[in-house]
């Protein structure tokens, strides 16, 4: 029903923005990555709607970009995913982002958003692989490369897996990783792929 609205801020917290458009406050549900981007704007914003209906409510759904509006509506399609936590995980992440964590496999990146465990995360990826894998960048698919090729390799696999253990996600790790010239010793990988990261 409403693919875009364009207006000025006329109030936002946390969750929520009202862009007035035409005399009327429009309230969309929204992420903190879309609330950080049109917050940086001024004057007139555009956001991306996507208008859910209810029995007893029309909540309506805004997003800085059409990217995310597409990773949100992707989102909600997973059986047990519903739009708070849809905007959750788009609160902690880019639809790039996002896709790469899908296409790699990585569902604990995703249980970083409030709400969402290891079950849901884990559907995320199995539902949804095939829709986002075709979308990758050549970088985003390279990391994907370094990921299955760590399977088969070991020094590779030990320095994904060091990384993992001080805290990085798995795609945060193999795309610092895939960086690397793999002849090093996994010590060096480690050191290198730190430096990129901090």
């Amino acid at each position: 029903m409403f693919y875009s609205l364009t207006g000025k801020i006329i109030y936002k917290d946390e969750q929520t923005i009202a862009i007035s458009c035409g005399g009327v406050g429009f309230k969309c549900f929204t992420t903190r990555n879309s609330l950080a981007k049109l917050s940086l704007q001024n004057g007139d914003v555009t956001v991306f709607t996507h208008l859910n209906v209810r029995e007893d409510a029309l909540d309506l759904f805004g997003f800085a970009t059409s990217d995310e509006l597409d990773a949100f509506k992707q989102l909600i399609t997973v059986s047990g995913v519903g739009h708070k936590a849809a905007l959750a995980i788009l609160s902690v992440m880019t639809p790039d982002q996002l896709a790469l964590n899908i296409a790699s496999g990585d569902a604990k990146a995703i249980t970083k958003a409030q709400g969402v465990g290891t079950k849901i995360a884990q559907r995320i990826v199995l539902e949804l692989k095939n829709k986002f894998s075709t979308d990758l960048t050549q970088e985003q698919t390279d990391i994907v490369a370094a990921i299955q090729s760590a399977d088969t390799s070991a020094d590779l696999s030990e320095a994904i897996e060091a990384l993992i253990q001080l805290g990085y996600s798995r795609s945060e790790a193999a795309a610092a990783v895939s960086k690397l010239d793999k002849s090093l010793s996994v010590e060096d990988m480690i050191r290198l792929a730190l430096k990129s990261l901090i």
